[in-house]
């Protein structure tokens, strides 16, 4: 690919993006599905200006490990360590209920297979897919209702974030799983050796960076260190432990999100994420999916899973809660609050995508589950809540 054809596709792709994501805002929408559309646009699927390329899959694997880094570093380990015991079990059964309930629905659709064929771990892969939470919709929904701070959004926010640590390891165990050689306790072992190595090194970079923002506070040195980490820490858990590259990148973010720079590490990384590498990623998601190819089974699928990813986390938190000693409104709160799915759920297909597990026609179905989860998601919060300060106002 010479460099007039990625310059024509880089112009393409950020005008496009940035154009679609100020639209979805505009309609209240994530901007990450603005930027995918933009891709369906521009790709194979309508006006095929932009084909896929190395070029374009090697910069949407860096926007890829900048938003694990990024999402690391925005980890708060005080309320992790404080958020107890329920939202643990929460988190669990977030997790949980979509994983198996997402593995059903693919053999439902394509036929059961034995444990440990090529067609279970593709089952259990798309299981995968529906494990991960995105609460950034509803945490704005909450903070616009005044209720952020209360013990369902602080209960959702912490059952969120440990949601996020137990999805990475699920997805780290099912890549390993791919390689037909590999066995679980083998995976299980060689993905604990790369978090015990993790927290010991994690505990010496840590002091080293701690001393490094005392001597050069807010310096541009200081996020640079930290984007070396993250490359470091993804090319260590991917060639040494064959944990995915991008668990590497989420536990550096998290190594450094205690940091008095961190949000200031945070911001820096922003910039290049938010102005080229994100944008070629969320567009190469588009780029990768071709709408042509959907037939009626794929579209009767896709459907199926936006339900199934739906349900369950409403399902799995909200009875979980329910039996936590929530009453019946909050727990269905908390449910609603868990279900919506943004940049990490696409971010877990595009790794099985790498790895061969699953095609990009189920691209589809995601992107669709992304939709309608941030549509759906404030709407629904906000009728909970008006339905309880109408029950609860005099009469």
């Amino acid at each position: 690919m010479d460099t007039i054809q990625i310059l024509r596709d880089l112009f393409i792709i950020i005008v496009m993006a940035k154009l679609f994501g100020l639209i979805a805002r505009r309609l209240h929408a994530p901007q990450v599905a603005g930027e995918i559309i933009a891709g369906l646009l521009i790709g194979p699927t309508l006006l095929n200006l932009v084909n896929p390329s190395d070029f374009l899959s090697g910069m949407a694997e860096i926007g890829v490990i900048l938003l694990m880094f990024s999402a690391g570093l925005e980890t708060d380990i005080d309320k992790l360590k404080k958020s107890g015991l329920k939202a643990t079990i929460l988190a669990c059964t977030g997790v949980g209920v979509p994983l198996v309930l997402g593995t059903l629905l693919y053999m439902a659709f394509y036929g059961f297979a034995a444990p440990g064929s090529t067609e279970f771990i593709k089952a259990l892969f798309i299981g995968t897919i529906l494990t991960a939470t995105s609460v950034s919709i509803t945490v704005q929904v909450l903070k616009e209702l005044g209720k952020i701070s209360t013990e369902v959004g602080t209960t959702i926010m912490s059952a969120a974030i440990i949601d996020d640590v137990i999805g990475i390891v699920v997805l780290t165990a099912v890549l390993g799983l791919k390689d037909p050689n590999a066995n679980l306790a083998a995976v299980c072992l060689k993905t604990v050796a790369f978090f015990a190595l993790s927290v010991v090194v994690g505990m010496i970079i840590f002091k080293i960076m701690s001393k490094a923002e005392a001597k050069w506070p807010h310096t541009r040195r200081i996020p640079i260190m930290g984007l070396a980490l993250a490359f470091a820490m993804s090319y260590v858990a991917d060639k040494y432990f064959g944990v995915a590259d991008i668990t590497g990148a989420y536990v550096a973010g998290i190594i450094l999100s205690s940091l008095d720079n961190s949000e200031y590490i945070d911001r820096k990384m922003d910039i290049n994420s938010y102005m080229l590498f994100g944008p070629v990623f969320f567009a190469s998601v588009g780029l990768q999916t071709n709408l042509r190819s959907v037939d009626m089974t794929i579209l009767a699928f896709s459907a199926a899973f936006v339900v199934v990813g739906l349900l369950g986390k409403v399902v799995g938190c909200g009875i979980v809660a329910k039996l936590l000693k929530y009453n019946t409104s909050d727990s269905l709160k908390i449910g609603v609050g868990m279900m919506t799915r943004g940049e990490v759920a696409l971010i877990v297909a595009q790794r099985g995508l790498k790895a061969g597990i699953v095609d990009s026609r189920y691209f589809t179905a995601v992107i669709l589950l992304i939709i309608l989860s941030s549509i759906l998601t404030p709407i629904i919060l906000k009728a909970i809540y008006a339905s309880d300060e109408k029950a609860n106002s005099p009469a």
